[in-house]
């Protein structure tokens, strides 16, 4: 039962309690989000009409009730086979624990209870409702102090015509009253009696009449008197003490004549001017004809002899005369003239004998049917714990039978084992049926699926069925796309059963993405960011990579999106970058022809060559060591807005500059930058990026030739 959603709304969490006709448990509602307490007919009842009538009526009963001391139902019904009553859920205690824990309670919170479950019987006979099985396991009492009747099972209506039921009597029977245990009617009085006694057990911790058996308890409610609490306890107040005398008096006109007159007595009994007042006294006005007593034993008067009458009687008078006779219980003797033979039997010696011979026969008979009857008394052994097997040899050894079909179900006991039985610690006739209890294990609950929930959530609902906080475990955490504490899988699966009171929960937790550090792609070739993302776990796919025109190389990266550098990124994110896809249209590529002379002729000078343009400033050329004049072609990029500007330095000293404009329709001049003496022949240099044709005589013969890639890689791609 426990894991199932009852009429698609109650999911039941736990069993909190029971009794003979029902179970409770406790469930969630999940329309409304609120715990409530559903009670669901026992299955071996679920065809007996009487039971069902009975379970109906006690929805009926209580949800006509509307008071704070009276559980609240909120919802009847039936699902398949199973019978159902949804009502409010008490969280706390039933009066019977906290009796059999700390009895006897003080004064004046054993009152404080007692005006709570009166004040519920005031509002219940007011509409007509007598509870009929007020006792401590029917009263709930919440952590808040307040008092709720419950179990209206066996309650009826006053003016109902079944207030009894013929041959048997239904309700608890250490709390009957007198009349409850006749099976004559029950009016409210009952109720306050049975009040009485619940007070009784909880300033004294016993009860008022205890026996060996059902029978005899109830036989001591209606002749025998109990030991008055005051015995027991002499702390209670006399005016206590007074309140229970009433209540449990066996005479019903003797009682209270309300519970309103029982509420104001218990509401006023511990005021400082009645707890020593006088020790109640009752005189009933007129005596019960049931009650046991003494009384003279009635005799028949002597019978008187009479001589025999002279004349002879007519028919009319002889029959007088014996009406007579019978009533003054004398003899009337006849005129011996009028008797004549007498038929064999009217004589008195065969009469005696036949009387004689009939009384043997009928107490031969009585005394052959009593032995028959008269069946010996054993003591049902004490089986609860014991495996089936077993406790059926004992009872059967005990000369006892097992009452068929054996009752299983499930239970915290182990499976196989006897968990209750009927009829226990007492004396029964031989030969007399028990019935047994029989457990089928603990009833198994399907495993939640909590993949994809809180661990905080999942681990209050395994709490609420029973799963102790040491038995989960959530150790096992990994990295995923799910947010932190969200649960990955789990130990038992979902769908697979398991026992809440010894399964052992493993969860696997989400620790969140794993992060990495955001490389700086910007400035990177293409080729070169496309590494550093895949070694950080990082995804660039072709579709994130953006071209466009720009004054950088081609294949340079301009920008990344949406991380920039050093921010900490989940492993496995997308990232879209910028890559340049060359010079804008606009832009013009310009050769400057500069012609260049060492300081002296015949002497060696280093040539550094620097030029701003449009894709950027003081960008290095390069250096050169010259002998003689040479000859160097400066490529420049020139845009509308920017002009370039190439600077030359000869041995550490600026020399001298050039500008390249944009709005020139030619290409530039050569410049000429001379020695200090008349230099040599120009020898032209190659400008950079072409081939200069060579003597093959003379290749590779001067030392200061400019080699092909003389810019030393200096300068970028595609402005050469």
């Amino acid at each position: 039962m426990i894991g199932h959603e009852l009429g698609g709304r109650y999911e039941i969490i736990t069993r909190i309690g029971g009794g003979g006709m029902a179970l409770v448990y406790k469930a969630h509602d999940l329309l409304l989000n609120r715990k409530v307490a559903v009670k669901v007919l026992r299955q071996q009842f679920v065809h007996d009409e009487e039971f069902i009538r009975r379970f109906r009526r006690e929805a009926q009963s209580a949800a006509s009730l509307s008071h704070p001391n009276v559980v609240s139902i909120y919802d009847v019904g039936q699902e398949d086979e199973v019978h159902y009553i949804v009502m409010e859920y008490v969280e706390g205690s039933n009066l019977n624990e906290i009796i059999q824990e700390r009895a006897p309670l003080q004064p004046d919170e054993a009152i404080h209870i007692a005006a709570q479950i009166c004040d519920a019987l005031v509002n219940a006979h007011q509409n007509q409702i007598i509870h009929r099985d007020i006792k401590p396991h029917n009263i709930l009492i919440g952590n808040n102090g307040r008092v709720k009747v419950t179990d209206f099972g066996i309650a009826r209506a006053v003016t109902a015509s079944t207030i009894t039921q013929t041959g048997s009597v239904v309700g608890s029977v250490h709390y009957f009253s007198p009349e409850h245990a006749k099976g004559t009617s029950t009016g409210e009085k009952s109720d306050l009696y049975s009040l009485g006694i619940v007070m009784y057990q909880m300033l004294t911790g016993k009860l008022p009449f205890q026996g060996e058996s059902p029978i005899s308890v109830a036989l001591k409610h209606l002749q025998e008197t109990f030991v008055e609490p005051r015995a027991i306890n002499p702390l209670i107040p006399q005016s206590v003490e007074n309140v229970i005398l009433r209540a449990m008096r066996k005479n019903p006109s003797e009682r209270y004549a309300s519970a309103s007159e029982m509420l104001k007595d218990l509401e006023t009994s511990l005021q400082a001017q009645r707890l020593h007042e006088p020790k109640a006294t009752f005189f009933s006005e007129a005596g019960d004809l049931d009650e046991t007593r003494v009384m003279p034993a009635i005799r028949q008067s002597a019978p008187e002899v009479r001589p025999a009458a002279p004349e002879v009687p007519s028919s009319r008078e002889k029959a007088s005369s014996q009406q007579a006779a019978s009533n003054t219980q004398t003899i009337e003797w006849e005129d011996e003239k009028q008797k004549g033979p007498k038929p064999w039997w009217k004589r008195p010696l065969p009469m005696i004998i036949l009387t004689l011979v009939v009384i043997a026969g009928l107490y031969f008979a009585v005394k052959s049917v009593s032995n028959s009857l008269d069946v010996p008394e054993v003591p049902v052994p004490y089986v609860v714990n014991m495996e089936e097997a077993q406790a059926v040899q004992a009872i059967e050894e005990a000369g006892l039978m097992v009452e068929q079909p054996i009752i299983r179900e499930f239970n915290e006991a182990a499976k196989g084992i006897v968990y209750e039985q009927s009829k226990a610690n007492m004396k029964v006739k031989k030969g007399a049926s028990i019935r047994l209890y029989v457990s089928e294990g603990t009833e198994l609950s399907a495993m939640t699926d909590y993949s994809g929930r809180q661990l905080t959530a999942a681990m209050e609902e395994l709490e609420a069925l029973g799963v102790s906080k040491d038995r989960i475990s959530s150790s096992d955490k990994v990295f995923s796309d799910e947010d932190p504490g969200t649960i990955l899988s789990q130990t038992p699966a979902a769908g697979e059963p398991f026992d809440p009171k010894t399964a052992a929960v493993r969860f696997t937790i989400s620790k969140g993405q794993e992060t990495v550090v955001m490389p700086d792609l910007v400035g990177k070739k293409e080729a070169e960011a496309k590494v550093l993302l895949s070694q950080q776990g990082l995804k660039l796919s072709d579709d994130n990579i953006v071209r466009e025109p720009s004054y950088e190389p081609e294949g340079t990266v301009l920008a990344q999106f949406p991380y920039e550098k050093g921010a900490q990124v989940g492993k496995g994110a997308e990232v879209s970058i910028t890559v340049s896809s060359g010079l804008p249209s606009d832009a013009i590529q310009r050769k400057l022809p500069i012609v260049i002379s060492p300081a002296q002729a015949g002497h060696s000078s280093e040539i550094r060559i620097v030029y701003s343009d449009a894709t950027g400033e003081n960008i290095e050329w390069g250096k050169r060591k010259i002998k003689d004049t040479q000859r160097f072609t400066i490529k420049v990029i020139v845009a509308p807005n920017k002009d370039a500007m190439v600077m030359v330095f000869r041995d550490g000293l600026l020399v001298d500059s050039f500008p390249v404009t944009y709005d020139s329709a030619e290409e530039p001049s050569e410049q000429t930058v001379p020695g200090k003496e008349e230099p040599p022949p120009v020898i032209d240099q190659p400008a950079q990026g072409e081939v200069q044709p060579t003597d093959p005589n003379t290749a590779g013969t001067d030392p200061n030739t400019v080699p092909e890639d003389g810019n030393e890689g200096n300068q970028p791609d595609g402005q050469q």
